[in-house]
């Protein structure tokens, strides 16, 4: 799924700590990197945003429940 415009990236990450499976991050090159791991979201952040809001993400979620969370989130922000 792509997401857009997060502008709490706290908040984000607060609800992908909460995903109960892996939530993964696609880069460009086509990596994954395990967004429920503290330094792969600190290295995501470094990389991705310089203004304090998030443009666009790709992200994988296991998870139905996961799903819905990100959703909600995203809908809500």
């Amino acid at each position: 799924m792509k997401v857009e415009n997060i502008k709490d990236t706290t908040k984000f990450f607060q609800v992908i700590d909460e995903c109960k499976g892996k939530v993964e991050l696609v880069t460009g090159e086509g990596d994954r990197l395990n967004l429920k791991s503290k330094l792969s979201q600190y290295v995501s952040l470094a990389n991705i945003f310089s203004d304090g809001t998030i443009k666009e993400l790709e992200l994988v979620a296991y998870e139905p429940e996961d799903i819905d969370r990100l959703l909600n989130f995203m809908i809500n922000q």
